[in-house]
């Protein structure tokens, strides 16, 4: 199979599984357990790429400079910081220890 083939096959599989949600009654979707589930899945995908983005590299894990700018966005988040700042002074941590030498 080449990987155009594998692509095609792909992109069919994701559309089909998108016409299927479509297909699920919605008083199923309403009850209190998928609504929960639906909502504490998306908290932890978002985690899980926020991890993977933050420590990995490639196969292996760094620790640079973007887990303490993370450590600092999560701590403005958590003291009901606005997201502009959050994302301004998380970026300025992360580029003021590169600056000092901390990270590539």
């Amino acid at each position: 199979m080449s990987a155009w083939t594998a692509i095609l096959l792909a992109g069919i599989a994701v559309a089909a599984l998108k016409l299927v949600g479509y297909l699920v009654p919605e008083e199923w979707l309403e009850r209190p357990r998928p609504a929960r589930i639906t909502d504490l899945l998306t908290v932890a995908l978002l985690s899980a790429l926020v991890a993977v983005q933050t420590l990995g590299d490639g196969m292996a894990i760094r620790l640079d400079a973007r887990l303490p700018a993370v450590a600092v966005a999560a701590l403005l988040l958590w003291r009901g910081a606005s997201f502009l700042v959050v994302v301004v002074v998380a970026a300025a941590t992360a580029a003021l220890l590169r600056l000092l030498g901390w990270a590539v």
